[in-house]
């Protein structure tokens, strides 16, 4: 429990000086106070942060379970989660159909 109180502080005195080191000289903004600095910091991992706690978001994607799921799959399996990342990772737009081929 002290140890979140001092990290709090420490925190709270960092967004503090790095606030009113660049904010005023930037953008003409104000001078904050501590407990200014400590409502950003609340209000950023409101609004960014995970609701996991203060650890970064997307653990699933880092803690390496993918992995093993994917050793587990069959090809089949492989090929349609690659198939359906191939079209999430492209824009709406269909890709265009290839040229018919026509006799001669």
């Amino acid at each position: 429990m002290v140890g979140l109180v001092v990290f709090g502080a420490l925190a709270g005195w960092v967004v503090m000086t790095l606030w009113n080191w660049l904010i005023p000289a930037l953008f003409t903004g104000p001078v904050i106070g501590f407990w200014q600095a400590l409502g950003i910091l609340v209000l950023s991992k409101i609004l960014f942060g995970s609701a996991k706690g203060w650890k970064s978001g997307g653990g699933h994607c880092r803690d390496g379970s993918w992995k093993e799921r994917w050793e587990g799959m069959s090809p089949e399996e492989r090929e349609r989660v690659r198939s359906l990342w191939k079209q999430r990772c492209r824009k709406s737009t269909p890709p265009p159909a290839p040229p018919a081929e026509t006799e001669s």
